[in-house]
């Protein structure tokens, strides 16, 4: 429990941050003024301000917040007030939160590629693994086997292997190979498997770990969150449109997964985090009110209009997507509790 509770912190806390960091960069940037750049929530524990800003760090240690000036429209509004600067300023201020949350990724990506490698399938027709009572276990080979030749033909790489046992279920196969040097042969027959309608012995290959260098590594992190990136909104779509179970976790089921990740290491809990860092980004994105892209879709429609939306229909439109959220976290938190008790 412990576990869970210290991984979750640091996880949702870590997802949390970097996203207001987005937030409090590009306001400065953007000549906006920043009240407060707080790290966790509740009351204070440390404060100290630097020019106009206050920095915090409080007792909650779940992320943080930034207020930025002019954001409550019953503030007094000033030259370095939100509303004050211009609709591009406000959308990069308001989307810059969401973007590091596809910048992390790559950062926990790259940390975990340096860290443990990358393991790759060899070429080469050596046995890596063998599962039990299948028909390889059943005819004796074992771990470390190369695999010489099927029925007389020569096998040169694992591709030649597979094909030939991927087409030859329930036919004997007499498979020559070499351990330790020593030539042995063995009569197999392939078993059908329904599932991809093909041969199957039980075997895997030889799997090798790479490790690449920084540059490398960072390349491989980009495309993979752009890979993973793609696939989740994929997956978003498909339960938008039905096509998909709307597969959902809540806070409860986050913390869970959260804790028994990190009973596998570090690397694997900075892994998860990347993962879960690219759900809230593009989550965040969504055109629902209360949100980022609500946002972004309410300045798109200030700039077509010429002016901004009235604040009484602005509070209907965010008290609208508050509930919206509301309940997707209620059903989302109820499908945890089942899954976890039932």
């Amino acid at each position: 429990m412990t576990t869970t509770i210290i991984a979750t912190i640091f996880v949702l806390g870590l997802l949390v941050l970097v996203h207001e960091i987005g937030h409090f960069v590009t306001a400065r940037l953007t000549g906006m003024g920043v009240r407060e750049f707080g790290i966790g929530f509740g009351p204070a524990l440390l404060s100290k301000r630097f020019g106009e800003t206050l920095y915090s760090l409080n007792l909650i240690p779940l992320g943080g917040f930034v207020k930025i000036a002019g954001m409550d429209p019953d503030e007094e509004q000033t030259e370095k007030s939100y509303g004050a600067k211009p609709i591009w300023a406000r959308m990069i201020v308001i989307a810059a939160g969401s973007l590091m949350n596809f910048v992390l990724p790559v950062v926990l990506f790259t940390i975990v590629l340096l860290g443990s490698g990358v393991d790759q399938a060899s070429d080469k027709p050596i046995i890596g693994t063998i599962m039990a009572d299948r028909p390889a276990a059943r005819a004796g080979l074992a771990a470390g086997d190369r695999i010489v030749a099927v029925n007389g033909g020569k096998i040169e790489t694992w591709m030649d292997f597979v094909q030939v046992i991927r087409v030859n279920a329930n036919k004997q196969l007499t498979i020559a190979y070499e351990r330790g040097g020593v030539a042995n042969e063995a009569v197999i027959v392939p078993e059908h498997d329904a599932k991809t309608n093909r041969g199957i012995i039980g075997v895997t290959p030889q799997v090798t770990n790479y490790r690449p260098g920084p540059g490398e590594a960072f390349t491989m992190a980009v495309k993979q969150t752009a890979v993973v990136t793609a696939a989740i909104f994929s997956g978003l779509v498909q339960m938008i449109i039905g096509q998909a179970p709307a597969d959902v976790a809540g806070p409860i089921g986050v913390a869970q997964m959260t804790g028994q990740v990190a009973q596998m290491g570090f690397l694997p809990l900075l892994q998860f985090a990347a993962f879960l860092s690219i759900n809230l980004g593009l989550i965040n994105l969504l055109p629902v009110p209360v949100l980022d892209g609500g946002h972004l879709v309410t300045l798109a429609v200030e700039a077509i209009r010429g002016k901004p939306l009235s604040r009484s229909n602005l509070q209907i439109i965010q008290t609208i997507g508050f509930a919206l959220l509301m309940t997707l976290l209620l059903l989302a938190t109820f499908k945890d509790i089942t899954r976890i008790f039932w």
